[in-house]
C-alpha cells in the first residue's frame, strides 16, 4: 500500500489535472512558475502565522518567566527554561509545514482540517497569556483556567493529526511531536495549578 504523499505528484505528472502542476508547455515536467510562486507564498504565510503566535506568546512569557514563575513550585520533571525556546521554534515550524502540505493537497477535506488547525492555533495563542499573564492577578485560578485551555488544545491538536494524516501522511506525522509536547506541557500546568 503506497503513501498518500505520492498521489498528488503522480496526478500532477500525468497531465490530467487540468493544468495543475504542469509546465507552461503542458508537458507535465515542471510546475508552472505561477503555481510555484503561489505555493511558496502560502508556505511563507503559514510560517508567518506560526511566528506571529510564537511572538505574541513570548510577550506574556518574557515579563513573567523571571517574575512569579521563577519562584513558582514547578514539577520535578520541568526542563530548564532555555529548552522551551528551541523546542517551540521547531514545533511551530513543523506545524506550519504540515498545514502547508495539507493546503497544497487540494483534498476535499482540507478545509475542515485547516479549520481545526486554526482552532488549535488560537488555543495555543490563548494559553500563554492566561498561564503567565493572569497569575499575578488571579492566582491559582488562572493556572486552572490555563489547564482547561491546554487540555482543549491537546484535543484540538489530536483532531488535527487525525484530519491531516489521511490527507497527507507526512503532515500528520509532523504534528505528532507537537501533540506530545502539549501533553507534556499539560502535566507541567497541572502541577503548577495544584501547587501554587
Amino acid at each position: 500500500m503506497g503513501s498518500r504523499d505520492s498521489a498528488p505528484a503522480a496526478r500532477a505528472g500525468n497531465g490530467t489535472s487540468a493544468g495543475k502542476g504542469t509546465s507552461a508547455a503542458g508537458d507535465g515536467t515542471h510546475p508552472a512558475p505561477r503555481r510555484t510562486a503561489v505555493e511558496l507564498a502560502a508556505l511563507l504565510g503559514f510560517l508567518a502565522a506560526s511566528a506571529l503566535v510564537a511572538w505574541l506568546g513570548s510577550q506574556a512569557t518574557i515579563s513573567n518567566v523571571t517574575g512569579w514563575y521563577a519562584a513558582a513550585d514547578k514539577a520535578p520533571w520541568s526542563p530548564p527554561n532555555w529548552v522551551f525556546g528551541p523546542v517551540w521554534t521547531v514545533l511551530y515550524t513543523a506545524m506550519a509545514v504540515a498545514a502547508w502540505l495539507v493546503w497544497r493537497s487540494r483534498s476535499p477535506n482540507r478545509r475542515a482540517a485547516l479549520t481545526v488547525y486554526g482552532v488549535q492555533l488560537a488555543l495555543n495563542l490563548a494559553w500563554t497569556p492566561v498561564f503567565f499573564g493572569l497569575y499575578p492577578v488571579w492566582g491559582s485560578a488562572a493556572l486552572w483556567l490555563a489547564l482547561g485551555i491546554i487540555v482543549a488544545l491537546a484535543l484540538a491538536v489530536a483532531a488535527t493529526v487525525l484530519l491531516f494524516g489521511p490527507i497527507r501522511r507526512t503532515a500528520g506525522v509532523l504534528m505528532l511531536p507537537y501533540l506530545s509536547w502539549v501533553v507534556f506541557a499539560s502535566s507541567l500546568n497541572l502541577w503548577a495549578a495544584a501547587n501554587n
